[in-house]
């Protein structure tokens, strides 16, 4: 099974299939002649069980990465309906409904343009060069899933943003993509960067508006936000939809308390992720090294 798995297995198969374009077949003859090893019968119980160690690893890291899911989304529904109390005392929270939902009655809700400004950026010119490659952060759309940025895909020279409409934003500033697939998702600059015309900008107006905060509550009411969506094929969000948005106005220590709680589960996605990704990476090196013999193993007795 785990010899089959490789992709250079497959390319030898490939080589003896015959059809058309896209229909190509290998018949069971050709397939039986393909040269396999046949390393002695301990060495290859050995190998599958290495394998099959590591593989065992990520399925039980991938039910942790399910898990922890399950946990933000249940845990942003608490929050953001009962505020920064344990699961036990929500009795204790009085609640009022309002066009956004039930909300602790202490909180208010208000328009997202009462509280904060919007804006947009540009794209430099695509055929000139020099505009491109510098040492100036630029971020797109489509690098806006939930994430906090850290870095982006491409940079801009400091001409590349004086004759283009790219705009700075500060870090800590939240940003929400307006076009595309990825419309709706939101992103949090953890350093200073410029954006393009897909990427709205959130800036507060007030000292009781904690981005992070609103990080996460864009993230919930996502499904409400693509509903305001207008166009075609491609429908898309603009800086006035997002302004009307209604959205709750918590005491900012309580803002600042629910966006640790979501952050340090975040935290542990991110770790989770990466510490399967390593898996991963170990699995193919694995892979390729005991099939190859790079690495020889043997079963112990125990």
């Amino acid at each position: 099974k785990f010899y089959l798995s490789q992709p250079h297995t497959w390319e030898a198969f490939k080589k003896e299939a015959k059809g058309f374009s896209g229909k190509e077949r290998v018949k069971v003859r050709e397939f039986l002649n393909i040269t396999i090893p046949l390393p002695p019968l301990e060495e290859q119980k050995a190998i599958a069980e290495v394998l099959r160690s590591v593989q065992s690893a990520i399925e039980k890291t991938e039910e942790v990465i399910r898990a922890t899911k399950e946990l933000k989304k249940s845990m942003m529904k608490h929050l953001f309906t009962y505020g920064c109390v344990p699961v036990d005392e929500i009795d204790k929270v009085k609640l009022k409904e309002t066009n956004i939902g039930l909300i602790p009655e202490h909180w208010e809700v208000v328009k997202l343009g009462e509280v904060a400004e919007t804006f947009s950026g540009g794209t430099p010119r695509r055929d000139i060069k020099e505009y491109y490659g510098g040492n100036i952060k630029w971020l797109k759309s489509g690098e806006l899933k939930d994430n906090f940025i850290f870095s982006t895909e491409e940079t801009i020279t400091p001409e590349g943003l004086k004759n283009s409409s790219a705009k700075y934003v500060d870090k800590d500033t939240l940003l929400i993509a307006m076009y595309g697939a990825t419309a709706g998702k939101v992103g949090y600059a953890m350093d200073r960067l410029t954006i393009n015309q897909a990427i709205c900008a959130i800036k507060p107006k007030i000292a009781d508006f904690h981005s992070l905060f609103y990080f996460y509550f864009f993230q919930k009411i996502r499904e409400n936000i693509l509903s305001l969506r207008y166009g075609g094929a491609q429908p898309n969000l603009n800086q006035q939809i997002i302004s009307n948005l209604s959205i709750p106005l918590p005491p900012l220590e309580e803002q600042k308390a629910i966006g640790e709680v979501l952050r340090a589960i975040d935290e542990k996605l991110q770790k989770e992720e990466e510490y399967k990704k390593a898996l991963q990476n170990l699995f193919k090196s694995l892979l390729h090294h005991l099939m190859s013999g790079k690495i020889r193993v043997r079963r112990t007795t125990n």
